[in-house]
Order: C-alpha cells, then sequence, then structure tokens
C-alpha cells in the first residue's frame, strides 16, 4: 500500500474536476481500487503501488491536455486511461485553444500573414483599423509562445492617452485610473487563458500589463512583449520601449495611424515605421478594412470615414 500525491500545476481545477466533482468520480469508477481524494490543486491516491503508479501517469495525460485545450469532457478521460488518442477536431490555422476549448484561430489573410511574420521575426508592426484582430491576434501567439515554453512571460503595454478624460479626474488610486486603459488587454487573456490560471500568472508577473511609461528602464529578455495603440506613443516612447528587447524575445507593435490622439497629432508610431521599413529582422504587417471580424457595421464605419479622409 503506497499513497502519492499529485499537484496540478498547469491545469484550473474547476476545469479538471468538472461540474460537481463529476471527472473525480469518473476516476474513481475506472480506478475502483484506488481511493482517490481531491482538495484544491492537490489530488492523493491509495493503493497498490502499480495502480497507483498507472493513476498518476494518467493523472498528467489528462492535466496536459486541458492545459493544451482548457477543456476536458469525459469521453477523453476514458480515452486517456484505455490508452487511445483523444478524438480532436482540428482546426485551420490554430494558434491556440482559449477558454472552454474555444479554438482561436487566424481567420483572415493578413492575421495568417502575423503568425507567419512571428515564426520569422523578432519584431513586427502590424498596422490597421479597429476590429481588424491585430491586438487579439497578436496576443493570441503570446500566450501560445508561453503555454509551449518558447518564453518565460508576456508583457502588454499600452500609453496611457487620454481620449476626452483626464487621468487626473479619475476616480481612485493610480491601478485605478491606468486600469481602464488597459482593460481591452485584460479582456483578450480573459478570452484565452481560465481565470484560476490568468490570476496566479499576473500575482506572480509571468503576464505583465503596464502603461508604456512604466517600461523604462528594463531589458526585456524571454519574453513576448506587445505594445498596443502604438500611435498613442511619441518618438522618444517608442524608441525607448523598442530597444526594451532582450534575449530570446519577440515584440508586436500594434496601432491605428486614423486614431491618433496624441496632442500634436505626430506620432512615434509613423516615424518609427520610416525609419526601420528596411531593417531586417523587422516585419511589417498592414491589417484593413476586409480584417474587420466585428459587427458588419464596423466595417462600414470604417469605409465611411476612409471616404472622408
Amino acid at each position: 500500500m503506497v499513497e502519492e500525491n499529485y499537484i496540478l500545476s498547469n491545469a484550473d481545477p474547476v476545469v479538471f474536476y468538472g461540474v460537481n466533482n463529476s471527472n473525480i468520480h469518473l476516476l474513481r469508477t475506472l480506478f475502483p481500487k484506488i481511493k482517490i481524494t481531491a482538495r484544491g490543486t492537490a489530488i492523493k491516491a491509495s493503493g497498490d503501488e502499480a495502480d497507483v503508479a498507472t493513476f498518476i501517469e494518467n493523472i498528467g495525460a489528462i492535466e496536459k491536455h486541458i492545459t493544451e485545450y482548457n477543456t476536458i469532457t469525459e469521453a477523453i478521460i476514458i480515452d486517456i486511461v484505455k490508452g487511445k488518442k483523444p478524438n480532436v477536431i482540428t482546426e485551420d490555422n490554430l494558434i491556440l485553444h482559449g477558454l472552454n476549448g474555444k479554438p482561436i484561430t487566424a481567420r483572415t489573410k493578413n492575421q495568417q500573414e502575423l503568425v507567419k511574420a512571428f515564426a520569422k521575426n523578432d519584431m513586427m508592426f502590424a498596422i490597421g483599423p479597429a476590429g481588424s484582430g491585430k491586438t487579439y491576434t497578436a496576443i493570441a501567439l503570446a500566450v501560445s509562445a508561453l503555454k509551449s515554453k518558447q518564453v518565460r512571460k508576456i508583457i502588454l503595454s499600452r500609453p496611457a492617452v487620454e481620449a476626452g478624460e483626464k487621468l487626473g479626474f479619475l476616480p481612485g488610486d493610480m491601478k485605478d485610473k491606468i486600469d481602464p486603459y488597459l482593460q481591452p488587454l485584460y479582456d483578450a487573456l480573459e478570452d484565452m487563458i481560465p481565470p484560476f490560471k490568468l490570476r496566479e500568472y499576473i500575482e506572480e508577473h509571468v503576464i505583465q500589463i503596464a502603461p508604456l511609461a512604466f517600461m523604462r528602464g528594463r531589458t526585456l529578455s524571454d519574453a513576448v512583449i506587445i505594445l498596443d495603440e502604438a500611435q498613442n506613443a511619441t518618438n522618444q516612447q517608442i524608441k525607448m520601449f523598442i530597444t526594451r528587447l532582450g534575449f530570446n524575445s519577440k515584440m508586436i507593435i500594434t496601432g491605428d495611424i486614423t486614431q491618433i490622439d496624441l496632442p500634436n497629432g505626430q506620432s512615434g508610431l509613423v516615424n518609427a515605421m520610416h525609419i526601420l521599413k528596411n531593417v531586417k529582422g523587422i516585419a511589417h504587417i498592414e491589417f484593413d478594412k476586409q480584417d474587420i471580424i466585428r459587427h458588419k457595421l464596423v466595417s462600414r464605419i470604417v469605409e465611411a470615414y476612409e471616404q472622408k479622409i
């Protein structure tokens, strides 16, 4: 008789255990000779040494599946325990599986170009209109790289430039004032990473979300670094940001040059793209209204504004 503990280090226990602990009940049925108890991230198994070893091996395989697909079903658990390869439907241009196993794909030509550029370059400029998926695709690439252990952290940043309200007039402390600018980044992450794991990543600084001004003086290695809304960064800020690139890191700069909120209208993004257009290792992807995958009205709105410019 032996007793072994398995600690869930990657999978969300809520997903692993299932509704009303249904997956744990299923495992007890599949391993009737083992006493199984589960609490928090710890699963304890007691029984014959060989049976416990087989159980722990299967638990590891189940957790690996959840880590990759963010979901599990009773049928897949049974397949894993029986030594069968789970039947998983694959999607074209898949980047990763998001919450509840939702496939997150590069759905348009330019989103697919960004995926290709990410594989070949260490710095990418992704420019285009609102709703074209440039930021969402960039964050999906970063999360995929983190999950596959290509990098150790993700760093997401935005310039805190007001488009109407002033920071000083917003309620709360500095975090309260800044978080509204960063909320679109949180929204994308919440679509891709289970709440339990996302909270852990943020608490342990594996995922860092901060205003552009907080990047000064840092060297960012073993990371995917994303600067969103870069059209609202000045020349000095853009130069400061792109020179933070460290070893084994990739950087994606996204922006929409038709939505510049800087007082003088002079965007550092436009200048940087011009200066760096022929530098080897830097890719430039230009999204357009054909890439917009929001409500169909968004495409019409963008087109209407283009006709006025």
